[in-house]
């Protein structure tokens, strides 16, 4: 049997008098006896106990450079010398890991131990897919080539799914007999500082590769850039000390890679072996749900293995309906967390039968709902995938006044789909800072595509506009960013909802792009009556004139906004009844707050019958010159009042009010162009450390 004091000699590399050494130095940690022995061989050095001098005169074949930085004494830490004398006068101390293994205690340094964290594989339950153990396969015949050439085996796994690399490394460092140990890149520059000295962690994880069978995970996340020089530096000195396997995983390839190093792209399981696992999982009749399941939803094998588990663990009595909808709920539940930093997931209130819109929308609306259902049958059974070169995502286009429904829209379509909705916030994506933009949208879409989100991306003008022609350094990187969002929408397996008011702003590349394009118009008279039958909640008493409100001009946002102050001001006096005063007054209150110029008699309420018909004169919002209608000409007693109706009337006033709509949105869109392209977002903005892309 070998001794520990001889394993650790021909792990290490040791002469038997660099071992002779440690075993010196490590005795004295074991017996204090070991310090006054040696003072009375006469080791003469400043401290009490055992010097390198006294090794020199003790041991057989001395050598001088055994303290050399070089030699493994001191590149591996394996000892240190205490005193200010000369070397020969320096006491000698036996490092604590080294003390350790040579009583049998084989356990990680404590210093390297802060940096582990736990692997995301499961805990080791959890199989690579039949790919990814092909992948495996592949790597370990690289890394062995590597070997035979001397070159150090160093390979980064890229990719956004990190449980997946995680998977097919520990396979690998399997198939080497070793045990994976991760370690974030940032951590590396804590415990540097904490060492004291740049190198110093480099030179302990040397020693554990050497003593343990471990293989080092290092960890880099999404962007290399985010980690600081230190940490950047640490890992370089890593790759290129240790002489076991390291894998670094990073989304993209890591730009500090030494020459010789592996690049291997890692994906997760394919949609046919997700399906397969839950065809599985669901047994007798599931095919179809397993079908669904697979093309919706793009799993990691950890969150795959974990849902596909609990199928069997519903309630006695469950129904395959109830069973459905747990399956599917588990599947939204575990794909959220990364999103949900990202984004603003919407609470799904609206039904089908809240929308009011034209016939065309609705027929666009459907067509878009079954695309999504029957993406499996087409892209998969029928083969359609196959015959295309694009990615299988489905976009669509809403372009529409503000106020015209939508995201109310938006919400309907991810209701009966039974997906998450995230509304994306422009301002925190788009950045003036250039590869920030193209950055936040590789996060986004890498964390929707886990669990096929429907995107909206409110007011997109202001990120998908015009690709201008390149000027100066920002249209050049500006085009680069909309270059990037095109190449994203097209690979993206979800749908994308891109909600516009200025739908003339978008640059024509997109309709190559787009798979629907569904308009909104302003509601006329007949919608903005249905609309507000629809304004109120079940639970509100009302008294009220639907056709005398649809007279204004206003769209469905606005009328739901004037519903709900109409609401808490009937909640505020004894009837508690929202009555035509109280919504006639939140109806002024909306106008004056959209800047329209009004006319008090058109908010006055007389009695249960209407004061007005269609006719009338009295439209809120005034002539375009800025004269109250009802006084076209001036006069104080509203003598031209039929005048007036007679060339302003209300589709005069609508367009009036959408010519105002397009105006605000025009200037917000042209404040937004001039941060994102110009750099002149203040400091305020998301992008110089506020919100999720920080």
């Amino acid at each position: 049997m070998v001794s520990a004091h001889d394993q650790l000699a021909e792990l290490l590399g040791l002469t038997p008098f660099e071992r002779d050494v440690v075993l010196l130095a490590a005795a004295r940690e074991l017996d204090p006896v070991v310090d006054w022995l040696s003072a009375a061989a006469g080791a003469g050095g400043q401290l009490p106990g055992p010097t390198f001098g006294l090794a020199l005169r003790l041991f057989d074949q001395p050598a001088w450079d055994a303290l050399s930085p070089e030699r493994p004494l001191r590149r591996l830490r394996l000892v240190r010398l205490e005193g200010s004398g000369g070397l020969t006068a320096c006491s000698l101390r036996a490092d604590e890991r080294v003390v350790n293994y040579l009583k049998g205690l084989d356990h990680l340094d404590e210093r390297l131990a802060d940096t582990v964290v736990p692997l995301e594989d499961g805990g080791g339950s959890v199989e690579p897919s039949p790919s990814q153990r092909e992948a495996a396969r592949t790597l370990r015949a690289g890394m062995r080539a590597m070997a035979a050439d001397g070159r150090p085996p160093v390979v980064n796994l890229v990719g956004p799914d990190g449980p997946s690399k995680q998977l097919v490394a520990r396979e690998v460092a399997a198939a080497f007999g070793r045990t994976l140990l991760r370690v974030p890149v940032p951590a590396l520059a804590a415990s540097t500082a904490a060492a004291g000295a740049a190198g110093a962690t480099a030179r302990l994880w040397e020693r554990e590769v050497l003593l343990s069978p471990v293989a080092l995970y290092l960890d880099a996340g999404d962007e290399a850039g985010d980690h600081g020089p230190e940490a950047v530096a640490e890992a370089g000195r890593l790759m290129a000390r240790l002489p076991g396997p390291v894998f670094l995983d990073s989304r993209e390839v890591w730009p500090h890679l030494g020459p010789g190093a592996l690049a291997v792209d890692v994906a997760g399981p394919t949609t046919a072996e997700q399906r397969a696992v839950w065809t599985q999982a669901l047994g007798p009749g599931g095919a179809q749900l397993a079908g669904e399941l697979a093309a919706q939803f793009d799993l990691d094998p950890v969150a795959l293995a974990r849902v596909a588990g609990s199928v069997a663990g519903g309630p006695p009595g469950e129904s395959a309906q109830q069973r459905r909808h747990r399956v599917w709920g588990a599947c939204l539940v575990v794909s959220r967390p990364r999103l949900d930093l990202l984004a603003q997931r919407l609470e799904l209130r609206a039904r089908r039968e809240d929308l009011v819109l034209p016939e065309e929308v609705t027929e666009q609306l459907d067509r878009i709902r079954d695309q999504v259902r029957r993406r499996t049958l087409v892209h998969e059974d029928w083969g359609v995938a196959g015959r295309t070169s694009r990615g299988l995502g489905i976009t669509a286009l809403f372009a529409g006044e503000s106020g015209t429904g939508k995201t109310m829209t938006a919400e309907v379509l991810a209701r009966e789909l039974a997906l998450d909705l995230y509304r994306i916030d422009l301002s925190a994506v788009v950045s003036k800072y250039i590869g920030e933009t193209e950055k936040n949208l590789r996060r986004l879409f890498d964390a929707a595509e886990h669990g096929g989100a429907i995107l909206l991306f409110d007011e997109a003008d202001a990120l998908f506009g015009r690709r201008s022609e390149v000027r100066d350094s920002h249209d050049r990187y500006a085009n680069i960013e909309v270059n990037y969002l095109l190449q994203r929408m097209e690979s993206y397996r979800g749908l994308a909802v891109l909600a516009t008011n200025m739908k003339g702003a978008l640059d024509h590349a997109f309709s190559r792009r787009l798979r629907f394009v569904l308009d909104f118009p302003f509601p006329g008279p007949v919608e903005r009556e249905a609309i507000w039958q629809r304004a109120f909640a079940p639970g509100v008493r009302c008294e009220l004139d639907h056709a005398r409100l649809s007279r204004f001009g206003l769209t469905g946002g606005s009328i739901h906004n004037i519903a709900l102050n109409a609401t808490f001001a009937a909640a505020a006096t004894p009837e508690q009844v929202a009555t035509m005063p109280l919504v006639l007054a939140a109806v002024r209150m909306e106008c004056r707050k959209l800047g329209f110029v009004v006319d008090e008699r058109e908010f006055a309420w007389d009695g249960p019958a209407p004061v007005a018909t269609a006719s009338s004169p009295y439209r809120v919002g005034g002539t375009p010159d800025g004269t109250p209608v009802g006084t076209p000409d001036g006069t104080p007693d509203g003598t031209a009042a039929a005048a007036a109706a007679a060339t302003w009337g209300t589709a005069t006033w609508e367009a009036a009010a959408r010519e105002t709509a397009t105006r605000e949105a025009a200037t917000r869109e042209a404040a937004t162009r001039e941060a994102a392209l110009q750099g002149t977002a203040t400091e305020e903005t998301a992008d110089e450390g506020s919100g999720p892309w920080t």
